[in-house]
């Protein structure tokens, strides 16, 4: 069984309630939501939450109900690792099928589409690492144009290389971490303790499916874009 997850929490320090705020007339939950229950490769959805309504929402729509999530893990230092174990766990029990392959959205990325959910799934049975983590390229590079001050409180770049990196050109490859989607092997899930104790290799996907919602300007922005991509569609 491939396992489709998306851990939310009722409370949110950047933007208060996000989860169940509407976006462009959906709750923000349901864009994820929706995109797993019909993707053609996730055969069964679990929405891990301390909120009775998100809860109650999903389930209402086809998720897997297994209730909500324990108290030590309702706060805002979980862990996402700790989350994910919980849930497939209780999948688990409450089906008494195996999850073969576990495969995280989160809820507040909602630009990801889903050939990126296939993409991240393809590559990790193609690759079988113990995950697969959608990435962007990094605007910024240690390499070249990130800085740190030294004791004296004189800048010098990050990652210095023999012979300075001049251009950006010649600068190797980073990623930075896009919050939107994670392929497990279930097996790492249960002998890990932390997100790169194993193989983890990136899915690349574009930057601007990579961008995570905190706080308003995040919202706003998301529902510009969407409505963008919305109207291009009808053309």
């Amino acid at each position: 069984m491939i396992l489709g997850h998306i851990g939310v929490r009722a409370g949110s320090k950047g933007l208060p309630g996000k989860n169940m705020k509407l976006l462009l007339g959906k709750p923000l939950l349901q864009w994820s939501l929706d995109q797993l229950l019909e993707h053609p490769l996730i055969d069964a959805v679990v929405v891990s939450t301390d909120g009775a309504d998100m809860l109650k929402f999903a389930t209402d729509r086809g998720a897997i109900d297994i209730g909500l999530r324990p108290d030590e893990l309702a706060n805002d230092t979980a862990s996402k690792w700790d989350v994910w174990r919980h849930a497939l766990s209780a999948v688990e029990e409450v089906t008494g099928k195996s999850v073969s392959v576990f495969v995280d959205v989160d809820a507040t990325a909602p630009l990801r589409q889903s050939v990126d959910i296939t993409k991240a799934i393809e590559l990790f049975q193609a690759e079988k690492p113990d995950m697969v983590m959608t990435c962007a390229i990094a605007d910024r590079n240690p390499y070249f144009n990130l800085m740190e001050a030294d004791e004296t409180g004189a800048l010098h770049v990050s990652k210095p290389l023999p012979g300075n990196v001049v251009a950006r050109q010649q600068a190797p490859v980073v990623y930075e971490h896009a919050a939107s989607t994670y392929v497990l092997d279930p097996a790492y899930l249960r002998r890990g303790t932390f997100l790169y104790d194993g193989r983890v290799i990136p899915c690349v996907v574009p930057s601007d499916r990579a961008h995570d919602i905190d706080a308003i300007e995040d919202f706003e922005y998301a529902e510009w874009r969407l409505s963008r991509q919305m109207s291009e569609s009808k053309k």
